[in-house]
Parts: C-alpha cells; sequence; structure tokens
C-alpha cells in the first residue's frame, strides 16, 4: 500500500524503513521541505516530498511530529483525503518541548486535540515504544516475550488496519479501547516505554488511572528535561 509519514524524526524514519523493507511505497514529509530529506530518503528507500504528496493517493498517513507542530499543518491538509483512508497519531505531550496546551492541560486527551486540529478520526499507535526499539525488537509472532504495543482508536475498520501494520512490524498488536481511552499510553504512564509483552501490556493499561495524568505527565516532562540537559552537556 501506499503510506504517506508526516514527520522524519527517529519514529518516522524507523517506520519508513521498515515499510519500505516490506515491501510498501512510502512517500516522506516534513516542515522543510523535500530537498531537506534527502539523506532521510537515501537511507530508508522512501520518496521525499511534501505533507500533499505524502496525503495524496495514500491509504495510511502517519502523523509524527512534536505536539506542538500539529498547530502548523496546513488546515486544508486532509481536505481531499478520502474518509476511509487511516490517520495514525504517534504524538506526546511534553510541556518542556510543545508549551502550553491549555486544552490538554485542562483534560483533553492528546489525540483527540490531534484529531480536533487536524480535522479527522486519528488511531494512537508507535507512541509508547524507544524508536531503538521500533527499529530492533520485531520478532515472529508466537516468539516468547514479543513486545507488545497498544492500539487505540474508535473506527474499527481504520484500527484493523493499524493492527495488522503492527503485527508486520514484528510487535503484538493489543486493542486498547477507543481514542478516550488512549489517556492509558500516553507520556509516564505505566505502559510508556517499558517494552511490556502482551499480559504487562494488558495489565499496565488497567492500571493507569486518569486522576494521575499530572503527575504522570509531570513526571515525564521532568525526563525529558534531564534528557535535554544531558544533551547540552555532550
Amino acid at each position: 500500500m501506499k503510506i504517506g509519514i508526516i514527520g522524519a524524526g527517529y519514529i518516522g524514519g524507523t517506520l519508513a524503513r521498515h515499510w519500505v523493507k516490506l515491501g510498501h511505497e512510502v512517500v516522506i514529509a516534513n516542515s522543510r521541505g523535500p530537498e531537506t530529506l534527502k539523506q532521510v530518503a537515501a537511507e530508508t528507500g522512501a520518496k521525499a516530498g511534501t505533507p500533499a504528496d505524502a496525503v495524496k493517493g495514500a491509504e495510511v498517513v502517519v502523523v509524527t511530529i512534536p505536539q506542538k507542530a500539529v498547530r502548523d499543518l496546513p488546515k486544508d491538509l486532509f481536505a481531499n483525503v478520502p474518509k476511509e483512508v487511516v490517520v495514525i497519531d504517534t504524538g506526546n505531550y511534553y510541556p518542556i518541548r510543545d508549551g502550553a496546551l491549555s486544552e490538554i492541560d485542562n483534560g483533553m486527551v492528546e489525540s483527540e486535540w490531534v484529531a480536533k486540529l487536524i480535522g479527522r478520526p486519528v488511531i494512537k499507535v508507535f507512541n509508547n515504544i524507544y524508536s531503538k526499539s521500533l527499529l530492533e525488537k520485531g520478532v515472529p509472532k508466537g516468539t516468547p516475550g514479543r513486545v507488545a504495543l497498544p492500539v487505540a482508536g474508535d473506527s474499527p475498520e481504520a484500527k484493523a488496519k493499524v493492527l495488522q501494520l503492527v503485527e508486520a512490524l514484528g510487535f503484538d498488536a493489543i486493542d486498547a479501547g477507543g481514542i478516550a481511552d488512549s489517556w492509558r499510553q500516553q507520556p509516564g504512564t505505566p505502559v510508556y516505554t517499558h517494552d511490556f509483552d502482551e499480559a504487562h501490556v494488558k495489565k499496565a493499561l488497567a492500571e493507569a488511572d486518569r486522576a494521575q495524568i499530572p503527575s504522570y505527565r509531570q513526571q515525564a516532562n521532568e525526563g525529558l528535561k534531564q534528557y535535554f540537559a544531558s544533551q547540552s552537556k555532550s
């Protein structure tokens, strides 16, 4: 199938690499233009394009950019994209990087905010795994300890397609409920960045406490703050 990826960071680049190897046609785009993606295209085998190129004719579109950058996507990006096209959101909200986003701070689920801004329903997946794990830890189905990934969304058809994509990448795909339930896989939650197997993913999702979202977010934000500090010293 044709897959469009908007965002050429670690997750976007890793997905492009995997999907090209699996035989999909992949177009990758960013906000700075195709000419800035020559190296990514060469390394992954994806075609470099604009966001409009990425969504044109695609069966699946992945939005994998910093949360704040969703506001800067072209307002008409999905205007002529058929309703059956699946849109995946891999994003995470970190105030230290994204600034304060009042609607999310006031309780809106992160992916509901993304869906509202782009005017399309989304499927939430690939947000709770490090790119290195996504690159290296895919294994055949049935392998003991196979890493599982939660997939949240409201459309059964769209979710079924994404569940198949996750399985093809070498991960157990777990139906994590509707998009309103996707707070259970947001930064700082028990399932976030732990590379759990299926049983432990289901347990972690169940253990998430919505009342703890502010503390989950604060914990994740502090972790990113420390990472930024370590990078600036190196």
